[in-house]
């Protein structure tokens, strides 16, 4: 009875879930440890770049968030968009998406802010965020949905980085994150898009 109620459910999106799962233990343990797996594990600051961490808290920064709310706010928005995209794009590639997010915005961290911790999933949110207004794309246009996302969100970020620098939010990784998401929205969908045409 109990496995037929289980098989009633379907793992739809291998890597957003994985992830939702990861990050959310993350979270759990970061309270158990009283905040020393962020410190070392999940956050990203400046060290040496010969430490074999340095080079690991590139990329596991994003599982880390300060709290639940943290944890919230950026995966209503992962769990939202990230299935539907995950579906589009395929698991691997949006994985490799992620990841390069991840690194981008992390050596960015670490380059310009060194003595600042970054932790926390919303460069990847934004990336997802501004990747779905590709959804649609067609070969020679600029989809309106891309403008409109781009000046509700990014300008939102520059604005607020410039008028609030000390609320401890990181503009610089939300701003990476949707120039990352536009990025792969062109050089992925549009290619796509070509063949197909191409195909017909």
């Amino acid at each position: 009875m109990f496995k037929k109620i289980l098989g009633k459910f379907q793992y739809n999106a291998p890597v957003i879930l994985t992830f939702s799962l990861a990050a959310l233990c993350t979270l759990v343990l970061n309270f158990i440890t009283g905040g020393w797996t962020n410190r070392w594990l999940f956050s990203v600051y400046r060290t040496h770049f010969y430490s074999p961490m340095q080079w690991f808290r590139t990329f596991s920064y994003v599982l880390g968030h300060a709290n639940y709310a943290h944890f919230i706010n950026n995966f209503t928005v992962i769990l939202l968009v990230g299935p539907m995209l995950e579906e589009k794009y395929g698991s691997k590639s949006l994985l490799e998406m992620m990841g390069v997010t991840a690194f981008v915005t992390g050596m960015l961290q670490v380059l310009l802010f060194p003595h600042v911790a970054l932790l926390g999933a919303s460069g990847i949110a934004f990336m997802l965020i501004l990747l779905s207004s590709f959804a649609n794309f067609r070969k020679g246009k600029i989809p309106i949905t891309l403008i409109l996302v781009a000046l509700i969100y990014l300008s939102g970020e520059i604005i607020t980085g410039l008028t609030n620098p000390n609320d401890n939010i990181s503009q610089m990784g939300h701003i990476v994150g949707g120039i990352c998401g536009t990025a792969f929205g062109w050089l992925i969908t549009k290619p796509k898009k070509d063949a197909q045409e191409a195909a017909e």
